[in-house]
């Protein structure tokens, strides 16, 4: 097995003792699968059940794999209405497993992959939806302040800056030239809205097999992946999120809902979905929506492109990682159909 596979569970153990209140071993820890970025196990102890999130082993590209950021977002965010698991500890000694990691509450619940959620009936579906969309006005509602997180992150000019660090992050991953890529950029570059002086706490990676389900209830019980948090416009994550539900079926974590009846599902029409947010949020109305989608298809695929990169470099945690780096294109393509057809 290789290193971003295993631990050393002895040693974790015995640091976990010292540094857990009640922690008591001894330990299994089993790799959880699916999620590209961080190497997640069930740690099942005599003391119960944790989870243990690190970064990969390995050369890491700038400000990726930032668990120590996951750490404090989820621990600030404790006492809120935004669901999330009880943390109980972030190591940033790296010698311990061979990289900086955290443990966090094992939440026994569902997580659901495909966007259509078929294991629930029409009632569920609608309920969940609207949960997603509760959780998520909830979220933006946060006062950063309060919360200790006024310094997550810079702020104003989110777009611009989040354009800089994934162009850069693009690059540095690139393997071959994607004209559909080149043009998404520079639309993107050229129909930047003005700063509307928005600023949230944004989630980044917002979707449904992100969040943690009530066993039986409608009921989002955590939200996990925090990884690309920050302080940033709220509006980014309510498009990343109905960006994911325009794209295809095609199983994994990049299912959507292309080409689905939603009606007949029970799930909202994106534009039930916004008007529903705003509603929640007290927005009249939203400008610039097509720039909020193109620039959430945009991220995804450099997101993807660096999956990709990591898959070639023997570097990635998820054996599905080299499939991931086929969608960098349709991507850019999808984004471009939506700057040239609208919204």
């Amino acid at each position: 097995m290789s290193q971003v596979d295993t631990l050393d569970t002895e040693r974790l153990a015995a640091y976990l003792e010292a540094n857990v209140a009640g922690f008591k071993g001894p330990i299994t820890a089993d790799k959880f699968e699916g999620g590209q970025s961080n190497p997640t196990f069930h740690i099942k102890a005599a003391s119960g059940e944790y989870v243990l999130r690190r970064q990969p082993p390995g050369k890491l590209l700038k400000s990726a794999h930032a668990v120590d950021r996951e750490f404090r977002v989820m621990n600030a965010l404790q006492n809120t209405d935004v669901p999330v698991p009880r943390m109980y500890h972030l190591c940033e000694d790296r010698d311990v497993v061979g990289s900086m990691f955290y443990i966090m509450e094992f939440c026994q619940g569902r997580i659901f992959w495909d966007a259509a959620i078929p294991e629930v009936d029409n009632a569920q579906r609608t309920a969940m939806y609207d949960e997603m969309n509760r959780v998520l006005a909830a979220l933006h509602g946060v006062d950063v302040d309060a919360v200790g997180l006024a310094d997550y992150g810079k702020p104003g000019n989110y777009f611009e800056r989040q354009m800089g660090r994934w162009s850069k992050q693009y690059r540095a991953s690139e393997i071959n030239h994607i004209q559909a890529m080149e043009d998404l950029m520079a639309w993107l570059e050229n129909n930047q809205p003005a700063d509307d002086g928005q600023v949230s706490l944004v989630h980044g990676d917002y979707r449904l097999d992100n969040m943690m389900w009530h066993p039986t209830e409608p009921r989002v019980i955590a939200v996990l992946d925090w990884e690309l948090s920050t302080l940033g416009h709220p509006l980014a994550d309510l498009a990343y999120q109905c960006m994911q539900l325009r794209m295809p079926q095609e199983g994994g974590n990049l299912s959507g809902l292309q080409g689905k009846d939603r009606k007949s599902l029970g799930i909202p029409t994106e534009q039930e979905y916004v008007q529903a947010y705003c509603e929640r949020r007290g927005i009249d109305h939203i400008d610039h929506w097509e720039f909020y989608l193109a620039f959430s298809f945009f991220r995804l695929a450099a997101i993807a492109q660096g999956v990709a990169k990591r898959a070639q470099d023997g570097n990635a945690s998820s054996k599905k990682a080299a499939a991931v780096g086929q969608v960098v294109e349709p991507l850019a393509q999808m984004a471009m159909q939506i700057v040239r057809e609208g919204a």
